[in-house]
């Protein structure tokens, strides 16, 4: 079952109880009621930043690393799943927070413990205390899902999801990650689409990690390798046929100005500019056309495109929007992949260039200036599909197989 199958749930209201005070005594309460919050605010923060620490380790995601890492985590999954695995948690718990007491709060210490988020204890009681907090977040984490510390929707999901369900992903992503480590080479990019995420590695160690944007169900990134080759700063968008089809042709009958808006261009094949008018979009008669966006601030692909050869016509690229970063569920492009903090990215691809360091990258941001830089020494580029992998500290992280590959069984990606 999907998460997008579970119906959404609202937690019931709470009672407000209104107290009458003299000044002196509110201001005294007040005062305690803020520093109990503050407290609660800094202890809620740590356990934050411990569970975000438990997965930000340098090792990548595709490595011989993982694979060793893998194997001991299938090794731990292994006896328990044949034990039955762990119990499901009810719908009772969903919008817990820190500091409720509420029905379901203990089969959810239970489940935490199952996954060894939390740490044994004698006695599980019902309340939602700082120790069920921080072994909620740390499951948060490790399902790349908000660090919030509540039973929310996609929280609710992930932790349903049985124990035979994520050995199954583990085996079959020990075979994937078989497969490729040993031709990676020393310096090399994965996008991992499951997790919707970037990493830099060099050395056998990541660099950095970007959070991405990658294609949606039905407009998937593909899995492929090739080397990253040339960077166009401030470029033109020169938009698929797919999407004039698909959404430029209905954005136009919805908005007429919609082109002209977006600072969209239409060429014919001689090189003319026409006027929208000029087309009938009653018709996909759009299709036989070129249409490009000016660079700038509308432009689709922001102030960089990372470029490298693949038969999919796929690329990197930067975004105006980007506050679908801050998402859980990050599949919203038409198969290109969107990065943030892109100017890092670029200026660890470009650094054997010597010429491009930060202050000249954001210069040329800042500017607008159009320019195409090549790489000097191309850099490998993985695009992956990876739903579940580990780290050697035994943190296993899991992901949504949010294109089937799970379910289908698939191992080998070549076409």
């Amino acid at each position: 079952m999907k998460r997008r199958d579970f119906l959404r749930l609202l937690p019931a209201g709470a009672a407000a109880t209104h107290l009458m005070m003299q000044p002196a005594q509110a201001q005294s309460l007040w005062d305690m009621m803020n520093q109990n919050r503050s407290l609660s605010d800094a202890e809620q923060e740590a356990n934050s930043a411990a569970a975000i620490q438990a997965i930000d380790t340098v090792e990548p995601i595709l490595s011989y690393d993982t694979v060793n890492n893998l194997q001991m985590a299938i090794a731990q999954y292994e006896p328990f799943v044949a034990r039955g695995g762990w119990e499901q948690v009810p719908q009772e718990t969903y919008g817990v927070t820190m500091g409720a007491a509420r029905d379901g709060v203990v089969q959810l210490k239970r489940r935490l413990l199952a996954s060894a988020d939390m740490p044994m204890v004698e006695n599980v009681d019902d309340a939602m205390d700082a120790p069920t907090d921080a072994a909620l977040r740390r499951f948060q984490a490790r399902h790349g899902l908000q660090v919030n510390g509540q039973v929310d929707e996609a929280t609710w999901y992930a932790l349903n999801v049985p124990a035979e369900t994520r050995l199954h992903q583990l085996r079959l992503n020990l075979l994937r990650v078989q497969a490729m480590a040993p031709a990676l080479a020393d310096r090399y990019v994965i996008v991992n689409i499951p997790a919707a995420f970037i990493e830099t590695v060099e050395g056998g160690m990541v660099v950095r990690r970007h959070t991405a944007v990658v294609g949606r169900i039905d407009r998937q990134t593909p899995i492929l390798k090739s080397r990253i080759h040339q960077i166009n700063f401030n470029p033109f968008w020169n938009v698929p046929k797919s999407i004039i089809r698909r959404d430029l042709i209905k954005y136009m009958n919805e908005n007429p100005n919609y082109l002209t808006e977006q600072k969209i261009r239409i060429y014919d094949g001689s090189g003319r500019e026409l006027q929208p008018s000029e087309i009938n979009w009653q018709t996909e008669e759009a299709v036989n056309y070129n249409f490009r966006q000016d660079p700038g601030p509308l432009n689709s692909m922001g102030n960089v495109k990372i470029n490298f050869h693949n038969p999919h016509a796929v690329y990197l690229h930067d975004t105006p929007t980007k506050g679908l970063f801050g998402d859980n569920a990050r599949f919203y492009s038409s198969g290109c992949v969107r990065v943030d903090q892109v100017q890092d990215f670029v200026g660890w691809v470009l650094r054997d260039n010597g010429d491009w360091g930060p202050g000249e990258i954001g210069n040329v941001f800042s500017t607008g200036e159009r320019k195409d830089v090549d790489v000097r020494n191309p850099v490998e580029i993985h695009t992956t599909y990876i739903s579940a992998w580990a780290n050697r500290n035994g943190v296993v992280s899991f992901r949504d197989d949010v294109y089937e590959f799970d379910m289908a069984g698939k191992v080998s990606f070549e076409t």
